[in-house]
């Protein structure tokens, strides 16, 4: 008997003590909404689009200047000799090599400062985070693009966007 009593209180109090483990807080962040419209992400975002239409600009004008040699190369075969027909024919794919080379240069540094820029936000990002864990005693905090439903008030991100509002309001991209 002695025993039995003894299993019916270990029972009932681990059934109470797996019941408290239950009320733990999970939350969930947006983090593509955190970076792209914190004011550091949308002024990263704002000086890459700046940069990257500028180039476009360049490089669609050096495109035409391209194409009006080559059409000037082409129209002016007949006049000129077959030696500097080659030569210019060799100049122009010269020009036409750099010029891919340089648009190529341009967009693989727009996608390395992206990332530095990403980097850098998720950086001072995860501290805000972690204090924001150990503040509202929160165990776990999942990417809302994992998560099929939950309830508003378990949504932080309005909360660490203004956060990293505060501790970072511009990044500087090099």
């Amino acid at each position: 008997m002695k025993k039995f009593t003894k299993f019916i209180v270990t029972s009932v109090f681990l059934f109470f003590c797996t019941y408290s483990y239950a009320e733990q807080k999970i939350a969930y962040i947006d983090m593509k909404f955190v970076l792209n419209n914190s004011k550091a992400g949308k002024g990263a975002q704002d000086q890459l689009t700046k940069t990257f239409k500028l180039n476009q600009k360049k490089f669609t004008d050096m495109e035409k200047q391209l194409r009006k040699e080559e059409n000037d190369l082409i129209s002016s075969k007949a006049n000129i000799s077959k030696e500097d027909y080659q030569s210019k024919s060799k100049n122009l794919r010269k020009k036409v090599q750099s010029y891919q080379s340089e648009r190529k240069k341009s967009l693989d540094k727009i996608s390395q400062q992206r990332a530095e820029a990403r980097k850098q936000l998720l950086k001072k990002l995860d501290p805000i985070i972690e204090n924001y864990i150990k503040e509202n005693s929160i165990i776990m905090v999942i990417d809302k693009k994992n998560v099929v439903m939950g309830a508003a008030e378990l949504d932080i991100t309005k909360t660490v966007v203004d956060k990293l509002n505060k501790e970072l309001p511009s990044l500087k991209l090099k």
